[in-house]
């Protein structure tokens, strides 16, 4: 399932997922899901159901779980979320070094992300991170989230470049690799644990860490 290409295009641009790939919101996002379930009392999920089925938006998502209480259960959520995001983000290992490595090579680079596009650019920001980034895409920017393409034209403004091979879309989920699918763009999985092998999207590569793909970025350059 997994395909590597030995050459891959010279990248003229790079778009990040953030959730994950970039900073560990994990503890972030389960706390707030885990409210939210016991406030309908549904069973919370554990830490490993929600890596393994948080992928999707809340707009995407939420109505398959709460159906016509879905607007509620989302207040919910995110009045636990804004409670903790900020003081509970924390920036990978190695991501601070990473990107600014990439700014160095002067590759324009952008977020896309299905955290809600406000959120965002708050923990980019309180991260001293947002400066690094050309856009800053979240869910509900766009007519519709990830995997959709529509935040990819977004995140591409003012930099005439059309969705090809030459744009990398990196992540850590098979969302992120399916966005690359539906773009023609290159998809780069970063995965800092074991590669899951029930993936519908096919990465062009896989990386198991910072140092591993700007090695890779590096060969262009």
């Amino acid at each position: 399932m997994i395909r590597r290409i030995e050459k891959l295009k010279h990248p003229k641009a790079i778009v990040f997922d953030w959730d994950n790939t970039l900073v560990n919101t994990w503890p972030v996002i389960h706390k707030s899901l885990e409210e939210t379930y016991l406030a309908f009392d549904k069973k919370p999920m554990t830490m490993d159901e929600v890596k393994s089925n948080v992928k999707y938006s809340l707009r995407d998502s939420f109505p398959d779980i709460f159906h016509d209480e879905w607007e509620k259960a989302r207040d919910i959520f995110y009045d636990t979320f804004e409670k903790v995001h900020l003081e509970e983000l924390q920036k990978l290992e190695g991501a601070d070094i990473f990107l600014n490595d990439l700014k160095s090579l002067d590759i324009p680079i952008s977020l896309v992300s299905n955290k809600t596009g406000k959120y965002l650019r708050q923990e980019a920001k309180h991260l001293e991170w947002d400066e690094l980034f050309h856009r800053m895409i979240g869910a509900g920017d766009a007519e519709n989230d990830k995997p959709a393409i529509d935040p990819l034209y977004l995140a591409l403004e003012e930099t005439n470049l059309e969705l090809n091979e030459a744009i990398w879309f990196v992540g850590d989920s098979e969302v992120d690799i399916k966005i690359a699918e539906n773009a023609g763009c290159t998809g780069i999985l970063l995965h800092f644990n074991e590669v899951p092998t029930d993936m519908a999207a096919c990465p062009h590569q896989v990386h198991p860490d910072f140092d591993s793909l700007i090695r890779e970025i590096r060969q262009f350059y």
